[in-house]
């Protein structure tokens, strides 16, 4: 129940084969057009989720007035519209223009190596539920969405302003610290798939287990990079408000400065999909194998990309929750992170993962429940041993000081001596 289910699983329905010649091309179109029209309205409304999830946490109603709230993004976006578009002095015009544009098609593309659904049937053969089922689509993916930084980086110093030049300069480094560990985490994804096609990912977790159990730490850290990449909070010192203004996008007006803010949700939500389709079994429907071998069935898969959706707004709102709940980081903070603390953590689990797998197949284990119980036993160990014994909530908090407690304490006392003394001098 091991190799040689998960080879009938990569080999999909033998008895419907792919759609090919010009049925491949319109579904092929069809799935474009229906793609990027759910995700440019997907973005829109979720504006108004990012809202009224604050305005929840802050005890308010959030946006209330147009349409009841339910039209506020298409307010924005006709605002957006008519605003004037500005072009300050002394900006480099070809690259302030291009920048917003570099920054928002990488979110954009890399969704079409995603897949979202189990195959559909249909009387022209079977249509894979992803626009391009790329063999390498996962090092498609981490190729494409390292080029988000250069419209960043470009929208910095295209504007000739001190604060968005600074705003480029950190968003740079971030991504760079980031994306080491971001890239290395999923080695051991990879390891345990044998392969970087999505479809397989997939497939191997519905014998194997989730990967999130399987591979704990690797997650926690995939977790941490992608909002360090999407400048979320407690990440977003490209973008700090009290210290840059506005970051990299402070010059830019009206669509302009409206596509960093699409490309940003847009990165939020590519980092959902990943997620969910890495760690968490992606698109397949639990207690059954026939979304993955056949027979294929509509109803199977419109209940497969309900199960993809929900978990993706499961992360959406994650991702939410974090921006109105911690405080930001301290940018050494930012960086000690990074290169301190998740670089080295995740080169010693990379080895540790593979020297276990290399022990269970030398003892003649195969992918199964008991192979996913040893390492999820594993990983449960690890959590404990950084978090609860070596941590201790030291790096978890993001606002934690260098000092020592001992010296925190005394200083504490010192202040506490003078309220006392002040109170009896009144």
């Amino acid at each position: 129940m091991s190799h040689t289910c998960l080879a009938l699983l990569q080999a999909a329905d033998p008895n419907l084969p792919p759609v090919s010649g010009m049925a491949f091309y319109l579904f092929t179109i069809l799935k474009m057009i229906v793609i990027f029209t759910i995700y440019m309205v997907g973005i829109a409304m979720l504006t108004l989720a990012e809202r009224k999830i604050s305005a929840w946490i802050q005890d308010r109603h959030g946006p209330n007035r147009v349409g009841k709230g339910w039209l506020q993004p298409a307010a924005d976006g006709l605002k957006n519209f008519m605003k004037e578009e500005t072009m300050p002095g002394g900006v480099n015009k070809p690259l302030f223009v291009l920048a917003p544009i570099l920054s928002f098609i990488p979110a954009l593309t890399a969704w079409c190596v995603i897949p979202f659904g189990a195959p559909i049937p249909t009387r022209w053969g079977r249509i894979d539920l992803v626009v391009a089922d790329l063999p390498v689509g996962f090092l498609f993916i981490l190729a494409l969405t390292s080029l988000g930084v250069y419209g960043i980086v470009l929208a910095g110093w295209s504007s000739n302003n001190k604060y968005a030049l600074l705003g480029g300069l950190r968003s740079s480094a971030q991504m760079i610290s980031y994306e080491i560990s971001m890239g290395m985490s999923t080695i051991p994804v990879l390891l345990l798939a044998g392969n970087v096609s999505l479809n397989t990912i997939i497939n191997q977790q519905v014998w194997g287990g989730w990967n999130v159990i399987n591979l704990t730490v690797a997650f926690f850290i995939f977790m941490v990079a992608a909002f360090a990449e999407t400048n979320r909070l407690p990440f977003d010192l490209p973008e700090a408000e009290s210290e840059l203004i506005a970051g990299y996008h402070t010059e830019y007006s009206a669509m302009k400065f409206s596509l960093f803010f699409i490309a940003e949700y847009g990165g939020m939500v590519t980092a959902s999909a990943l997620m969910a389709t890495l760690f968490f079994g992606g698109w397949d429907v639990p207690f059954t194998a026939r979304d993955n071998i056949g027979p294929y069935s509509g109803w199977l898969s419109l209940l497969s990309i309900g199960i993809m959706l929900a978990k993706m707004l499961f992360f959406i709102f994650l991702f939410m929750w974090v921006r109105w709940t911690l405080p930001r980081f301290r940018y050494d903070q930012l960086m000690s992170l990074g290169w301190k603390f998740m670089l080295p953590l995740v080169l010693v689990y990379i080895v540790l993962i593979a020297a276990v797998m290399l022990g269970l197949s030398a003892a003649g284990k195969r992918p199964g429940l008991m192979y996913a119980s040893i390492l999820g036993s594993i990983n449960i160990a690890l959590v404990i041993i950084l978090f609860v014994i070596f941590d201790r909530g030291r790096l978890i908090s993001p606002a934690y000081g260098r000092m020592d407690q001992r010296e925190i304490d005394r200083l504490r006392r010192i202040d506490r001596r003078r309220i006392l003394a002040a109170e009896a001098g009144r």
